[in-house]
């Protein structure tokens, strides 16, 4: 007993004594005394400038510690500040590193500030901080005696209000992590700890500014790589891309295995509420059970649901993926099960999808090998509903190369179609397609127009212009969804009737990129000649629309007609266009057009009016026509002509011309006035001149009548256009040349005289029959 006690009073001597001495060095050692030292080590080494501002603190007892006061590092070979902190508390436990044991007591950081920079060419501004592994040739050999190693034991970690910025150069993309604070239990390999997070976080690609909180049970093994979340508790709301107002949630089990690149979840549950253009988002996704390792593949049936609502349409989609059998290398499903449903204002949409599923963990790649579905449209506006369709097809997905594509083929109605979808790149999604289609009524599927049509505008009035430049109550033109998309692509169509026009071997090119849609080319042939063009629209914030086509040998009279029921000229030519226009309507748009048009067309007519017959009728009631003439169109009555051109300068949507040129065996015309397309008004002049024939409409009978000139004053609106003829000028004209008739008959002038006999001739200076000349102005 007496060598126990004798041995305890040792030990307290020695105790005291090491007390002593720590006590001893506590209060004579001033750490302070070596920063410039210090200072100058870190600059030596790293070409950084180290700024310490506050006070280092040591501690002995119980534990080996520092506190560093507010101190910053420079950005190397810069006095830029590449990181802060406002307090930093480390301690080490003593009495376990006599057996080479690190356990950490305390990890206090307080108002860290981080700026981290990846620059083009890869390379980060810590590069140089993280430093590397030294060549073979200079390791350091190991010691003999195989002690062991150091063992790494945190008692806890905490971190308070930090901030942490991040700039990718190449990516032009900025991240700020603020208010960032965590707080740990032990960290040692294989001991499980409770973790907690939070933080807010904001970028620019995507937009995003979210503020997260996590909750977790970690556990790390770093001999194995290996890091295991249980009961992961992770929630966020905020903004992030187009989403407003989110709500996340992910609760559930994970284990991650780095050196045998193995992955295993349970439980797990993600859920998603929020705002997506203007409707309500609900997205939900549940795994069971999901098991990923180097020789095998496995899985429960997994769920996805998602549902967007907003005040005139409610979609719902789901898909159930069955249990997952195979390898890293290739795995497989039985088949997945897709569906949709959409409602919107009285119409509905349903399809089906399914397939089996192949797939490869290791090469990233996921296909559909045999896509069956049917779509389903029901809509009361719908020339025909419902609409059937069933699809067959094949997808495949590769996440290494980021892309996606879909094949499919299936028959709408009569239209046989087949095509190819797909993602060249998913961040920023771009978009390509090829669709073909053997022949399509668009009409089938394009709405009745509702409500009442608008009342008809009285000849020279303006509609009463609405904000945004169109007329009241008309809908404005909606190009949002261009803002953002990127697509190249073909649509053809061997046989097409859209709007009641006709055509065949249609070819659509189109490409969509930074709110601009271009078509070009736009080609087809219709009523036996072609249309060349292109067309763009550019989704400004007033959208901006160009057309440019041409015409070539096509039937004007059937395509007038089909198009725009519009039945007053017939013929066969050309006809091109170059015009621009603006506005946030259709209206706004017409009224805005600007550029230039051609036309020039063979053996046609002007329709509603018959030149010969109304010369006809002149003749005969000479003497009663005065003044101007009116009366509507009539579409029994026609002009002929073998020529007709023109060209057309639009400005401020009203279309002028002042060069308009036609012939006929009968007449020879000329025009000029305009058309004023916004208003659909006319008011046009077009004088015909008769010319010497005996051909053509009544040529016989108006053999009298050459030279005369009728002026045709067109007026009126597109849909009742109507003319006046100004008769007065046509019968003073007559009555003119009957005059002169009849005084050279009566004078002698009306007789040639005979061959080799030279004409009499009064004296006073020229004949009787040149001096009516110009006494009646001939």
């Amino acid at each position: 007993m007496k060598i126990v006690k004798y041995f305890l009073i040792a030990f307290a001597v020695v105790i005291v004594l090491v007390i002593g001495v720590i006590a001893y060095v506590s209060a004579t050692f001033d750490p302070n005394q070596y920063k410039p030292q210090i200072v100058k080590a870190v600059k030596d080494k790293t070409q950084r400038t180290l700024t310490l501002a506050g006070d280092i603190k040591l501690s002995f007892w119980p534990s080996i510690g520092a506190k560093v006061g507010k101190a910053s590092l420079s950005e190397r070979g810069s006095d830029k500040q590449f990181a802060a902190v406002e307090e930093v508390r480390v301690a080490v436990k003593l009495m376990p590193l006599l057996s080479k044991q690190v356990i950490v007591d305390t990890v206090d950081v307080r108002g860290l500030r981080a700026n981290l920079v990846k620059t083009r060419d890869g390379k980060t501004n810590v590069d140089d901080l993280a430093g590397g592994a030294p060549p073979e040739k200079e390791k350091a050999p190991a010691p003999k005696g195989g002690g062991a190693d150091f063992m790494v034991d945190i008692a806890r970690v905490e971190i308070d209000d930090a901030a942490i910025n991040y700039i990718d150069e190449a990516a032009g993309a900025k991240y700020a992590l603020s208010k960032l604070n965590l707080k740990t239990g032990r960290i040692a390999p294989g001991v499980p700890t409770d973790v907690e997070l939070s933080v807010h976080a904001r970028g620019d690609k995507p937009k995003l500014d979210l503020q997260a909180a996590l909750k977790t049970r970690l556990t790390f093994e770093s001999e194995k790589q290996r890091l295991t979340l249980e009961g992961l508790d992770l929630d966020a709301k905020g903004d992030a891309a187009e989403f407003k107002g989110l709500i996340a949630s992910a609760k559930g089990d994970i284990d991650l295995r780095g050196a045998t690149k193995e992955l295993s979840a349970s439980k797990l549950t993600v859920t998603v509420t929020g705002k997506q253009a203007g409707g309500d988002l609900k997205i939900r996704l549940e795994a069971p059970k999901l098991a990923v390792t180097k020789d095998r593949v496995s899985g429960e049936r997994m769920m996805l649901e998602a549902a967007l609502t907003d005040a005139k349409s409610k979609l719902n989609a789901r898909l159930d993926i069955p249990g997952i059998e195979g390898s890293g290398k290739a795995f497989k499903a039985a088949q997945i099960n897709a569906s949709v449903d959409l409602q919107r204002e009285g119409m509905t949409v349903k399809a089906k999808l399914a397939s089996p599923v192949t797939g490869s963990v290791d090469a990233q790649r996921l296909e559909l090998s045999k896509l069956t579905g049917n779509v389903s449209v029901k809509d009361p506006g719908l020339p025909k509903s419902p609409i059937e369709a069933a699809i067959t097809g094949t997808a495949a997905v590769d996440l290494l190369k980021q892309t996606a594509s879909l094949a499919f083929k299936t028959r709408v109605d009569e239209s046989n179609i087949d095509g190819r979808v797909g993602l060249a790149k998913f961040t920023p999604p771009s978009y390509t397609f090829d669709i073909n289609i053997d022949k399509l009524d668009a009409d089938r599927y394009i709405a009745k127009g509702g409500g009442k049509p608008a009342p008809a505008s009285k000849p020279g009035s303006a509609s009463k212009p609405a904000p945004g430049g169109g007329t009241a109550g008309e809908q404005p033109l909606d190009f949002s969804a261009l803002k953002g998309l990127n697509a190249t692509g073909s649509v053809k169509i061997g046989q097409l009737k859209a709007a009641n026009v006709k055509a065949s071997n249609v070819r659509i090119d189109v490409k969509a990129a930074d709110g601009r849609l271009d078509v070009s080319p736009l080609s087809a042939n219709l009523y036996r000649g072609s249309l060349q063009g292109a067309v763009s629209v550019r989704a400004a914030q007033t959208p901006v629309i160009a057309v440019k086509q041409t015409l070539s040998n096509v039937d004007m009279g059937p395509l007038l007609k089909d198009a725009a029921d519009f039945d007053t000229l017939e013929g066969r030519g050309n006809v091109s266009m170059d015009v621009t226009g603006r506005g946030n309507t259709v209206s706004a748009l017409k009224r805005a057009l600007n550029g230039n048009a051609a036309i020039k067309l063979t053996d046609g007519a002007i329709k509603g009016i018959d030149v010969a017959g109304t010369l006809r009728n002149v003749k005969s009631k000479l003497g009663t026509l005065r003044g101007q003439h009116s009366q509507a169109a009539s579409g029994t009555q026609k002009t002929d002509f073998s020529e007709l051109s023109g060209t057309f300068n639009i400005k401020n949507g009203v279309a002028r011309n002042n060069d308009l040129q036609g012939k006929s065996p009968l007449l020879r015309l000329a025009g000029e006035g305009e058309v004023d397309i916004g208003q659909e008004m006319i008011n046009y002049l077009i004088k015909a001149t008769v010319v010497p024939t005996t051909k053509g409409q009544g040529g016989q009978e108006l053999t009298d009548l050459s030279g005369v000139t009728v002026p045709v004053r067109l007026t009126g609106t597109f849909a009742k256009p109507g003319y006046s003829i100004d008769f007065s000028g046509v019968a003073g004209d007559l009555a003119k040349r009957e005059l002169q008739r009849q005084l050279e008959r009566r004078l002698g002038g009306g007789a040639a005289p005979k061959e080799g006999t030279a004409p009499s001739s009064p004296s006073g200076g020229g004949s009787l029959r040149e001096q009516l000349k110009g006494l009646l102005g001939r």
